[in-house]
């Protein structure tokens, strides 16, 4: 018989990486009542591609002062555009785009929602479904335990660094 995989804590805030983004360390609120993981993006933007003629879309990810973030604009050709609704019970067209999260040294290919959340804390939320995909539970009372992990685990596969008294 097989055993059920087992399931992972993720705190009520996480430090994430984006890897197909080239963006780390960036803030996630973990949020159980979202469907859909979303990220902030500003200056959206669709426009045809010059070889093709198919629409390409434009978005700058993150606030220029967020420290994960060198402020480059970044295109997608493969999106859709969906009806979201927010934490405030209005219905919004977003566009949605899939890419990678990495947690516990795992990546999740998971879709995200692009969202004006200048006026929210955090500028990443992760939603049901990428919980649902990486058997995640929320423990409300934690954060960072998906960096935590990831620390602890890169500290333990360094070299012992040797006694600067020269003890041995």
């Amino acid at each position: 018989m097989l055993k059920p995989k087992k399931k992972r804590s993720l705190g009520r805030r996480e430090l994430i990486d984006l890897p197909a983004l080239a963006l780390r360390g960036v803030e996630a609120k973990v949020d159980t009542g979202a469907y859909t993981s979303a990220i902030h993006c500003d200056e959206v933007r669709l426009m045809p591609d010059a070889a093709t003629g198919q629409p390409v879309l434009h978005v700058r990810l993150l606030d220029p002062e967020h420290p994960a973030t060198d402020g480059r604009p970044l295109a997608f050709q493969e999106f859709d555009q969906r009806l979201i609704r927010s934490s405030n019970g209005e219905v919004q067209a977003r566009y949605v785009i899939t890419t990678t999260v990495r947690l516990y040294g795992k990546n999740f290919t998971t879709e995200f929602s692009l969202a004006d959340r200048s006026d929210l804390r955090y500028p990443v939320l992760l939603g049901r479904a990428l919980l649902r995909q990486g058997r995640f539970v929320v423990d409300v009372t934690r954060r960072d335990l998906s960096f935590k992990a990831a620390r602890r685990a890169a500290a333990r596969s360094q070299p012992d660094k040797p006694d600067p008294a020269g003890a041995v």
